[in-house]
């Protein structure tokens, strides 16, 4: 017995997505169920969708970026009820065992997390052999993956926290970002600009370094002190040893050396949005200033957790676009062109339009 739902699935990489009915398990007694309200499209979404990683399984459905409203839950479930307002982000499963585990941060699991979507289901329940993501009616996941949302958060503008908003907050907690800095968000897209907001709301002082000198006033609406461009050799020359910390966001491969010139000695410059070979890193300027080169994944469920409590507190949301699931095609096309501010999210009940 299973739960019948309907999302939208691509079923190779080079055919669009399209309405797609599958299965979710039945809520096993840890398991909640949740009613999908509003899932964001990430650009790892676009890269799964149309394998350019080279891993993917098909038929695909998309969306680790989900928040809904619990309709069922298993009898052992203690912090959920249902008609309580839930995210799902990344994971939806761990071993649960190993030391990163045990710390909280599933995301490093030394066995393997699994993915929202993509991952091979160890669960079961269903007749896919692996998970399938939020552009979808309904979801069931495991307790310990599933999220509160706070209330004074709108749903919408929420989901993309669960990506976005964690692959930005996790490395500028870990490497204490806070008043007296001064910080720079490299790049401003999905994933900058969550970055602005965070480190604004810390209390640092903040730098958008951007090629885009047309970015600058939305920099500074979101919360940044000044706008460095990158592409400005005299304004990098006179920017060089001043910060405390960069969070790099750019997507793709470049050369990192320009930017580690901005930093202060024994500071850290930490890549979220590069999954590709980096195209130079010159070891001069990390051994001469004794500056560091790091990398960060998502976050864990508590720090994910705190993340969303952090936002609750500040008022603090993605800036969205919303659309109707009939548009992701087109929303996955201007997604790659960058014709977004910041970020598009699905609103599930187009499902039944």
């Amino acid at each position: 017995m299973t739960i019948k739902t309907r999302g939208y699935a691509t079923h190779s990489a080079s055919t669009e997505l399209k309405p797609f009915a599958f299965e979710r398990r039945q809520p096993r007694p840890q398991d909640v169920v949740i009613d999908i309200e509003f899932c964001g499209i990430c650009h790892s979404d676009i890269h799964s969708a149309r394998n350019e990683w080279g891993h993917t399984h098909y038929p695909f459905v998309p969306g680790h970026e989900i928040v809904g409203l619990v309709a069922a839950v298993g009898r052992e479930v203690k912090g959920f009820k249902v008609g309580d307002r839930a995210g799902v982000g990344c994971l939806v499963d761990s071993c649960r065992m190993c030391p990163s585990c045990e710390a909280g941060l599933e995301q490093y699991c030394e066995k393997g997390f699994t993915g929202t979507y993509g991952g091979k289901d160890l669960i079961g329940g269903t007749p896919h052999a692996f998970t399938l993501g939020g552009y979808s009616e309904t979801i069931t996941v495991d307790e310990r993956f599933v999220l509160h949302i706070p209330e004074n958060l709108d749903p919408a503008s929420a989901a993309p926290l669960l990506c976005a908003g964690i692959t930005t907050y996790s490395p500028l907690k870990h490497w204490h970002v806070g008043a007296g800095q001064t910080v720079g968000i490299i790049g401003l897209g999905g994933l900058g600009h969550m970055g602005v907001k965070f480190a604004h709301a810390m209390g640092a002082s903040v730098a958008m370094v951007t090629t885009s000198p047309d970015k600058g006033a939305d920099a500074k609406k979101l919360g940044a002190d000044e706008v460095l461009i990158s592409t400005d050799t005299g304004a990098m020359e006179r920017a060089r040893n001043r910060f405390d910390f960069l969070l790099n966001t750019i997507p793709v491969g470049h050369d990192v050396d320009p930017y580690m010139a901005l930093l202060k000695r024994d500071a850290t410059m930490v890549i979220v949005g590069s999954v590709e070979p980096l195209k130079k890193v010159n070891g001069i300027p990390l051994i001469f200033r004794r500056r560091s080169l790091a990398g960060s994944l998502i976050g864990g469920l508590p720090e994910t957790q705190e993340m969303l409590d952090f936002c609750g507190r500040h008022h603090i949301t993605c800036d969205i676009e919303t659309i109707s699931i009939k548009d992701v095609n087109k929303a996955y096309d201007r997604t790659v062109r960058g014709d977004v501010k910041y970020r598009f999210v699905i609103d599930m009940a187009t499902l039944s339009n």
